[in-house]
């Protein structure tokens, strides 16, 4: 197995379900050191290299918060830990039906689920900044959607890389 197998096979899961942002990442990262921050940065630039159609797919492959994915123990184990450290798998019926009725909401408006890096976050913060974020634009949500993804990708390095805090 070559070292740009071994680094897709570690890495592709940063960004949920695209293992093509770890492949064209691979000669940036390997050149660089395998630190989180470098990393993050090589993820980060192709990322933003690719198409908006692209980005958007990476976007769709986000699971909603507290979705069917998540009662169906469907989830990424990440995205399954995340969830979990904001308390969202330990909603009440009443928190549920309102996750419920943004996440449809907000996918109406926006074409893609609702994006935020949960980790610090409790439940009450994410429905917060939720009720705020689906006042937004088309183009400003797209656009703190894939910060948010790069915030989560973020997140997923430094614990799978501990020790560099330059991610």
């Amino acid at each position: 197995m070559s070292g740009r197998d071994d680094f897709i096979r570690r890495f592709g899961g940063i960004f949920e379900h695209s293992p093509w942002v770890a492949e064209r990442a691979y000669d940036r990262a390997a050149s660089s050191g395998l630190t989180a921050g470098n990393v993050h940065s090589a993820l980060c630039n192709a990322f933003r290299a690719a198409s908006p159609a692209e980005r958007l797919r990476v976007l769709r492959a986000h699971p909603d918060l507290a979705g069917k994915l998540a009662v169906a123990g469907e989830l990424t184990a990440a995205s399954k830990a995340e969830q979990a450290s904001a308390g969202l798998d330990r909603l009440s019926p009443e928190e549920h039906a309102r996750f419920t009725g943004l996440n449809a909401a907000y996918t109406k408006k926006f074409g893609f689920p609702f994006i935020i890096a949960v980790k610090g976050l409790a439940k009450e913060d994410i429905l917060a900044a939720f009720e705020r974020r689906i006042d937004n634009s088309a183009e400003e949500e797209f656009e703190t959607a894939c910060a948010e993804v790069e915030r989560i990708a973020r997140l997923r390095l430094r614990s799978m890389l501990p020790g560099d805090d330059n991610a």
